[in-house]
């Protein structure tokens, strides 16, 4: 597996890393015993960059992530995230990024993940309620403390991600970003490059849709939160089906998936680009790796390019929208 830098802190990585929130919610069912398995296989393949946060499950999915790194801690980048407030049943509290907050939800991951230290902890999601600064300098004092080797954003507009680098280097910004998600190129991969932000690209296959699996709304679990994205539903889905369809015509003439050539194409966008697809299962874990193997000709590139133009639909639904890139 290659390595990439993120940032200018000198936090190294495996180019590409694994998303592990679908293991434990939002996609239906769950099996841990195949999801540690999983990431048992990862490691093995060199994917040691793990992605989970405190509200995935929620709660379980850190715990889970702990469980499959004991005894391994020393091969993983582990990184979580806080900001989403949930309820012990699920319930959604609200986002918060008050610095008493920022001080118990990381004592809460780190306790729950089993370890000393979080590699990477982002801010989930920005709390327009509470100043940037104020939240990055609660995150700043767990690096001091130790207990933070590296500090993250999510979803953080320009402007953020500028007021708090002031405060604090920032590593990494996650933000959804693929083939048809191209919303970082207006604007905020320019800015991290500026201030020296790696940048880590959550749902780099469109939450599944981008590798073909699906063909229809019947193919999701009943309870898969997947079902209200309007990418999925009615025409936006059938319209989004050409798009795949497209994809799967390059991929075919490269000789590789789709999803290995949605990972391909953000692996060219920049070496400060790191992809971290989810998987419950070993060999999506497997094809997903070989990625890194795809060489893509500037021509390709140009082909691919295009294919975002043409999404239907938001990739949240309203509620979700007002919580992004702010």
């Amino acid at each position: 597996m290659q390595q990439r830098t993120l940032g200018s802190q000198g936090l190294t990585v495996s180019a590409i890393g694994l998303g592990c929130m679908g293991m434990s919610d939002f996609y239906g069912g769950a099996d841990e015993a195949g999801s540690i398995a999983t990431i048992h296989r990862a490691l093995d393949l060199g994917v040691t960059f793990l992605d989970t946060a405190d509200m995935y499950g929620p709660f379980t999915n850190e715990r889970l992530v702990g469980r499959a790194i004991k005894g391994r801690r020393d091969e993983v980048v582990l990184a979580t995230k806080f900001g989403n407030v949930r309820s012990e049943d699920g319930a959604f509290l609200g986002i918060s990024g008050r610095p008493e907050y920022v001080r118990s939800a990381c004592d809460a991951s780190l306790q729950r993940l089993g370890v000393d230290t979080i590699d990477l902890y982002y801010q989930h999601r920005v709390d327009d309620k509470t100043p940037i600064e104020d939240t990055v300098g609660a995150m700043a004092e767990l690096v001091k403390a130790g207990k933070v080797r590296y500090l993250g954003l999510s979803e953080a507009a320009p402007d953020t991600i500028r007021r708090a680098s002031a405060v604090h280097p920032i590593t990494a910004l996650q933000t959804e970003y693929s083939l048809w998600t191209r919303d970082p190129e207006e604007g905020i991969l320019d800015t991290c490059r500026a201030l020296g932000v790696g940048f880590v690209a959550y749902s780099p296959l469109g939450r599944g849709f981008l590798t073909g699996r699906f063909r229809s709304i019947d193919d999701l679990a009943p309870d898969d939160w997947r079902r209200n994205n309007p990418r999925f539903q009615g025409e936006n889905f059938q319209k989004n089906l050409e798009i795949v369809e497209r994809v799967e015509a390059l991929a075919r003439r490269k000789q590789c998936t789709t999803a290995q050539l949605a990972i391909a194409w953000l692996l060219a966008r920049g070496r400060d680009i790191v992809p971290i697809p989810g998987s419950t299962r070993q060999e999506r874990v497997e094809e997903n790796a070989r990625a890194v193997d795809i060489t893509l000709m500037p021509d390709e590139i140009a082909a691919l390019d295009p294919v975002g133009a043409a999404v239907a639909g938001q990739r949240y639904p309203e509620g979700g929208m007002r919580t992004v890139n702010r």
